[in-house]
């Protein structure tokens, strides 16, 4: 794999994160699967590693400095986080991965249906 090419993934999602909140699966994960041909639990686990250095850090403190960010509401999110990333890693590796990408995709299609029809209101 082409280092410049990871990196261009790494900057792409963190621009995408910093606009939208996404990067690690909806990106990364998606990215690394379709244009690396990385096996999805092989592409999961590296997208979570990514994200293991605080890598929201500087947008976060950009939107805490703009009065935008729920310190509150971000440490009970980064506590589910902690404890449900666990249990799906282990649900993941439990899974035939053929029948994990088809539920990623899935996921995919209905958040952006959603996003889709929900951007009118």
């Amino acid at each position: 794999m082409s280092l410049l090419l990871l990196l261009g993934l790494g900057l792409a999602a963190g621009v995408l994160s910093g606009l939208f909140g996404i990067g690690g699966g909806v990106v990364i994960v998606a990215t690394l699967v379709l244009g690396f041909r990385m096996p999805i639990l092989q592409a999961t686990g590296t997208s979570l590693g990514a994200l293991l250095l605080p890598v929201g850090l500087l947008g976060a403190m950009e939107y805490h400095r703009r009065g935008l960010l729920d310190v509150k509401a971000s440490a009970l999110i980064a506590l589910g986080l902690f404890l449900g990333v666990w249990f799906g890693a282990k649900l993941a590796i439990s899974t035939p991965p053929a029948t994990l990408q088809r539920l990623f995709s899935v996921f995919l299609i209905v958040l952006a249906v959603r996003m889709w029809i929900g951007a009118g209101r």
